[in-house]
């Protein structure tokens, strides 16, 4: 780490905790400080932004006038895009074809991750010091809202974490953790990951042996676990859960805090971004927006009222400079809240609908659609007893199929049967009661990066 990260990551530290104590406006100032600082380097520094933002103003401090842009745009101008001249496009695919390099830094100075996203489109990102270090910053955050039993807790189990993820590959899990274990080959031991792709006996063992302070992982995958654990096979006693990657119902939630008696604060972040947000008790998540712009937008792009659930949502990293992502198109449907959150947390929250892309859209009996969020089949499914996994794939325009895998000592057909009919009510509320419920044989489905989509809508044609 480098002398002006180091004084970065001090005076962050700092910044953070004065932040939280003085209140939204003093997020607000320090926002717009950070925005103009990254616009002003993008414009200097990219090719790709300086022709963007060639009509622009000097000192951009309001996001609104920012051009939108997405992982397509930026990585079909990829080399113009980058900051740094030495990277190239063709120097990072060759980078990431070699297993061997998971975890290494690419230029002596940054992580590479890889990110294939619900809409195939593989994103090629790169990562800077600078970036690193506020996701550190940030965390401290979360840590910040465990009791003193709690903290306790995680030094009797040597603060340990262990990571429930994708088998290997550069995607932003393996790879930050690899990176850790880098850069510090001693406290190697207090971070490891458990592939989802072993057995779920060997998993369950190496879990018991390692006994982690912090449980960080894919929700569906988190979710097998609790199983494990509310049968007697696991028993750990994490402090902290972190399910990831898919919304978290507030069934899910009771389950894993009920299943390992621990505090859940779920993730809401992506490759893009990391340190996004930080999840709070009483299931919201808040945006650490010193270091991050969050706009709920509607379909024209236009903002939406707090309250209100969005189409899409812009993110702007302050922190990475290498590769900038300003007014990114995340694909989420959010709702931000229009009042403080009880948790006392005076930082702006919000919980994720969904993404808009996974929006189930049926032809109704009156010639009109019924779309659903996924979010109403999470809420329904997770309350459902004896599910381990499930995953709702819409086959065709009226057409559904349901993968099953029902909990050890469950009645596979006794779930099936409660699954089709609440899947039925749904459809029925909807108007869409026409559309068929199929059970299928094979279980759900991994992504390449290991994350269980667990409600995918139909492919378009």
């Amino acid at each position: 780490m480098t002398d002006s990260i180091r004084s970065l990551t001090r005076a962050a530290r700092r910044d953070a905790r004065r932040d939280l104590r003085d209140g939204p406006a003093a997020i607000v100032r320090r926002q717009r400080a950070h925005l103009a600082e990254i616009v002003a380097y993008a414009r200097e520094n990219s090719a790709y932004y300086r022709e963007l933002y060639r009509d622009l103003p000097d000192g951009v401090d309001d996001p609104a006038l920012l051009p939108v842009t997405d992982k397509k745009l930026l990585m079909a101008h990829f080399d113009d895009w980058v900051t740094d001249r030495r990277v190239t496009r063709e120097k990072v695919e060759a980078f990431v074809a070699d297993p061997e390099l998971v975890g290494a830094r690419f230029q002596e100075d940054y992580l590479v991750a890889t990110s294939s996203g619900t809409s195939g489109l593989r994103g090629l990102f790169l990562l800077d010091e600078r970036n690193i270090a506020m996701s550190t910053v940030l965390a401290s955050r979360t840590n910040g809202q465990l009791g003193v039993r709690d903290a306790l807790r995680m030094l009797a189990h040597g603060l340990r974490t262990a990571a429930v993820t994708a088998p290997g590959g550069h995607f932003y899990t393996v790879a930050g953790m690899e990176r850790f274990r880098r850069d510090h080959p001693r406290l190697s031991r207090i971070m490891r990951v458990f592939p989802i792709d072993q057995p779920l006996a060997a998993m369950v063992d190496g879990l018991n042996r390692y006994q982690p302070a912090t449980l960080a992982g894919f929700l569906s995958s988190l979710t097998q676990l609790a199983g494990e654990q509310e049968a007697g096979r696991l028993r750990i006693r994490p402090s902290l859960v972190i399910p990831g990657g898919e919304t978290l119902t507030p069934e899910a939630r009771e389950r894993l805090a009920t299943a390992f008696h621990a505090k859940v604060r779920a993730a809401y972040a992506a490759t893009e971004c990391d340190f996004l947000s930080i999840g709070c008790a009483h299931g919201w998540y808040h945006v650490n927006a010193d270091w991050v712009v969050v706009e709920p937008v509607d379909a024209d792009g236009q903002p939406v009222l707090a309250g209100e659930p969005s189409h899409t949502v812009l993110i702007s990293n302050l922190a990475n400079r290498v590769q900038p992502f300003l007014r990114y198109d995340l694909g989420d449907s959010v709702l931000v809240r229009p009042d403080p959150c009880p948790c006392g947390n005076p930082l702006p929250a919000l919980r994720v609908e969904g993404r808009a892309a996974d929006m189930l859209t049926f032809p109704t009996r009156d010639g009109g659609h019924a779309s659903i969020s996924p979010m109403l089949f999470g809420t329904l499914l997770d309350r459902t007893p004896g599910i381990d996994r499930f995953q709702v794939v819409q086959t065709g325009p009226a057409e559904i199929r349901v993968r099953l895998e029902a909990r050890q000592g469950a009645d596979a057909d006794v779930v099936w049967r409660a699954v089709r009919d609440e899947i039925a009510h749904l459809l029925t509320e909807h108007k869409a009661d026409h559309v068929s419920v199929e059970r299928a044989e094979e279980p759900p489905e991994q992504s390449r990066g290991g994350k269980v989509r667990r409600v995918v809508p139909l492919a378009p044609a």
